[in-house]
């Protein structure tokens, strides 16, 4: 259960500056100072009094209104003085200071419709982020017979919060896992992520076969999107240690076996959900000790300098040790860190562990399999 943060308050409403109002306050004062030490060397006539007018502007880019009609009121008051010094201008001077105060009250003014709009979006963003985290909810550590991570990687600030999805279920047809991203951003792209995990949450203890899943997830999508608007998506199934994928226009999952990393690309490429794919199933036997990453486009598009994360040539160095929790932790770090800490796209990861076979009750092996009754 997400629980609210409980936000600090602080005396009078006041609230401590932010590095860019610092930022800002430090610029208004350094040009302040400037123009302060040029009227003071030219001592005769005040002639500059008028570039005081410029230092309230310079605060209002950071700054919050307070801090730019205390700036300001500074700047009036010391072109004041220089305007009562020089009396062969009196008039002409104290135009000038009418002037300051002027744009002391315009630069306020524009300040506080800045930081109104910026508080406007920050809560918009606050509000998708929260209803993402309600759509997404904890993996693991353990389904099933599968030790279990998952990991949502934010991107920066300045990105559109995005539609990557996962969900691990123990469903009577064993373990299931679905990892997609919804093409566009924002809440509706959230939207249409809660839409897909809501209907894959129902199906997948339904339906005894994932292409059926499928079938269900391709029709919930083409019911609530355009006609330009996918969702990519790959499902696995882990039933009495065979494992299978479907894969619908996604990255391909990527098996961590024995220092080797597999990726396990469907034997025949599929539309994404919406376009009505029809995926063949890549059947694996798994073996004590393999781990599956499961991924969204994001990881393949980090890049930096035009580099793209090498993910195949460290998926081993950095998921094969520990817990499968240590080994997103180690991903994530060296993501990070390969980005210089910036994103370009959100990013869903989910890290699976197969142990062997428990002492639970079996489960039928999928039909489709090589050899398996029925096929």
């Amino acid at each position: 259960m997400l629980l609210p943060v409980p936000m600090p308050s602080f005396p009078s409403g006041r609230r401590p500056l932010s590095p860019a109002s610092r930022a800002g306050l430090g610029a208004a004062l350094v040009l302040l100072v400037a123009v302060t030490g040029v009227e003071a060397v030219d001592s005769d006539r005040a002639g500059f009094i008028g570039l005081f007018a410029a230092v309230p502007f310079l605060a209002a880019v950071f700054a919050f209104w307070p801090t730019v009609l205390a700036v300001g009121g500074l700047a009036t008051i010391v072109g004041m003085v220089f305007a009562t010094m020089d009396t062969g201008h009196g008039l002409s001077g104290m135009v000038n200071v009418l002037g300051i105060m002027l744009s002391t009250g315009i630069a306020a003014a524009v300040a506080a419709f800045r930081q109104r709009q910026a508080d406007r979006i920050a809560e918009l963003l606050r509000l998708a982020a929260v209803a993402q985290q309600a759509v997404l909810r904890p993996l693991g550590p353990q389904v099933g017979s599968l030790a279990v991570a998952g990991r949502y990687i934010s991107a920066t600030a300045a990105a559109d919060i995005g539609g990557d999805l996962y969900e691990a279920l123990d469903t009577p047809y064993g373990v299931r896992i679905i990892i997609g991203d919804v093409r566009g951003k924002g809440l509706d792209a959230v939207r249409l992520a809660s839409i897909v995990l809501g209907s894959y949450r129902h199906v997948a203890y339904e339906r005894a076969d994932l292409r059926a899943i499928v079938t269900d997830l391709d029709r919930a999508v083409a019911r609530s999107v355009g006609d330009e608007d996918f969702v990519t998506a790959a499902l696995v199934e882990e039933r009495g240690g065979t494992l299978t994928i479907v894969n619908c226009g996604h990255p391909a999952p990527l098996l961590l076996r024995r220092g080797q990393v597999i990726p396990l690309d469907p034997p025949a490429p599929a539309p994404p959900l919406g376009f009505m794919p029809v995926a063949q199933p890549r059947v694996e036997r798994l073996e004590p000790g393999d781990r599956l990453l499961l991924f969204t486009d994001g990881l393949g598009e980090a890049r930096r300098d035009g580099e793209f994360f090498p993910t195949a040539d460290r998926a081993w160095r950095l998921l094969g040790h520990g817990t499968v929790g240590d080994g997103l932790a180690s991903l994530e770090t060296a993501l990070i860190d390969w980005v210089h800490g910036r994103l370009d796209d959100d990013i869903a990861l989910v890290l699976l562990e197969y142990a062997g076979p428990d002492d639970g009750p079996s489960v039928a092996v999928p039909s489709w399999e090589v050899g398996a009754a029925g096929s």
